[in-house]
């Protein structure tokens, strides 16, 4: 039986038929020159250009890489997640197939996993933002990431990175939590932080991207915040619902005092209402924390 490769790289591949080749190229080159056994996942998300027939044609080129194609697209995330699921490697590492990211520093971010097992993922963090939409996405993710650093509890310099590499039996677990589309980046590293699982993150340049981008601004910017909310909630619902419970109900004895003081011996209902929604989120709030706590995992 042929022995299992130490890295598994996972690339997405959606109508990149222009480049796809120039990246396989360099990761394969990166990698050959690292020492590290390796496998190239590169998974066809049903590619309506010739993506697909130009990876079939270089297989034999590369005997490292095997390849992937589905039927219908899955998006991303689910790219991801199959890729992952089906990884032999110890190590895996998501990248894109868009020339965005330095994929020639993979080996890198391995041998920081390699040297330090209180390490559970690296991540590369970009130091520029090169994508569409430049002058929304970046207020924006810099309003999702602040949001995110404030429900995590710590700092996260680039919490939607493409590039990066875990080990592969601590993300098993998280794997069935990612949702399709572009979020499921921010979904495994919050994973992460929100089990005390350590990550590192390592500066990169990030490039303009080539071809055209699936990245949709209004969308995927509401997914994006969207999943934040959701990795809190599923891992610590008190950090969401905890403080605007006991805004709630500091705003109603707030209120209850002045109410006293303008009207004695009178009580409004939006006081009442006020206070009993507090009590309510705070309810429910407990209750999903108890959820979480005796969760089986």
């Amino acid at each position: 039986m042929e022995e299992a490769p130490y890295v598994t790289i996972v690339l997405p591949c959606y109508n990149e038929q222009d480049h796809v080749l120039d990246e396989v190229e360099r990761i394969t080159k990166a990698m050959d020159g690292s020492g590290y056994t390796y496998e190239l996942v590169a998974v066809d998300d049903c590619s309506t250009d010739q993506t697909l027939a130009k990876l079939e044609d270089a297989a034999p080129r590369y005997p490292h890489m095997r390849i992937r194609a589905f039927h219908r697209n899955g998006g991303a995330g689910t790219v991801r997640r199959i890729g992952t699921q089906e990884a032999r490697g110890e190590i895996v590492v998501w990248t894109d197939a868009d020339m965005t990211y330095p994929n020639e520093r993979i080996p890198e971010l391995v041998q920081i996993l390699e040297k330090d097992p209180s390490i559970d993922q690296v991540v590369g963090a970009r130091t520029s933002e090169e994508g569409s939409h430049k002058l929304l996405r970046v207020p924006a993710k810099f309003v999702i990431r602040k949001v995110a650093e404030m429900l995590a509890g710590q700092r996260i310099p680039d919490l939607n990175s493409g590039l990066r590499a875990f080990r592969r039996t601590v993300a098993r677990p998280y794997l069935r939590l990612l949702p399709p589309g572009f979020s499921c980046v921010t979904t495994i590293t919050l994973s992460f932080l929100s089990n005390q699982h350590d990550i590192h993150y390592l500066p990169i340049d990030y490039a303009k991207r080539a071809g055209k981008s699936k990245f949709s601004f209004v969308s995927d910017a509401y997914r994006y915040i969207l999943q934040v909310l959701r990795m809190i909630m599923y891992f610590n619902p008190l950090k969401v619902l905890m403080p605007p419970a006991l805004w709630l109900v500091g705003i109603a004895a707030a209120k209850f005092v002045y109410d006293m003081i303008n009207k004695p011996f009178y009580v409004p209902s939006n006081t009442i209402m006020i206070f009993l929604s507090g009590m309510l989120i705070g309810a429910v709030a407990l209750l999903a924390d108890l959820i979480v706590r005796s969760r089986g995992e």
